[in-house]
């Protein structure tokens, strides 16, 4: 509900109360739920991360490190086909509005570290070390350039954007020429 509230009205135009009023609920309890009304078209994310974190830890050892994470980008990313529309506006929400920018840079951080913890973990290294959050960053820019593309062209599949995104990523560029 919140939303479409917000892809109608506008993420700034559209207060706090609107979205309480929308839902039936007070203010206050909407805080219980959110700590911001930025927090509010995340959802709840975080678990989504123990999903991925849990998708991660299952993953055989002996998969390829570029194959688990490929596996992890899908599922993270896979949604119902009857969820794709709203998932849309809410991507489209996240990806275009300016003053959610800032505290998705807060969300990004916490989805790099699922992915370092697994990488540091697979390649025998620190999560803080220089190799595992360039990987974070580098699946993070995978997903965020599959999602542009989706949420600029309807005809796009945002798996096959993710899966060739991945498979660039794991061949490396130096395999483009």
């Amino acid at each position: 509900m919140a939303i479409d509230l917000f892809s109608t009205r506008g993420f700034d135009e559209t207060s706090v109360d609107d979205v309480a009023d929308a839902v039936g609920i007070a203010r206050r309890t909407l805080f219980r739920y959110y700590p911001s009304k930025n927090a509010i078209p995340w959802g709840d994310f975080d678990s989504h991360l123990a999903e991925m974190r849990g998708l991660l830890a299952a993953i055989p050892d002996d998969l390829p490190i570029a194959d688990a994470l490929e596996r992890a980008l899908i599922s993270f990313n896979d949604v119902p086909p009857a969820e794709l529309p709203g998932h849309r506006s809410r991507m489209a929400l996240l990806l275009g509005v300016p003053a959610l920018q800032a505290h998705s840079m807060l969300m990004y951080a916490d989805w790099r570290q699922v992915i370092a913890e697994f990488s540091a973990h697979r390649l025998g290294m620190a999560e803080s070390d220089h190799l595992p959050q360039t990987i974070g960053w580098l699946c993070l820019g995978v997903a965020l350039a599959a999602y542009d593309q989706w949420l600029a062209d309807d005809a796009t599949d945002l798996r096959a954007l993710l899966v060739s995104g991945s498979r660039t990523l794991a061949q490396g560029v130096a395999a483009l020429s």
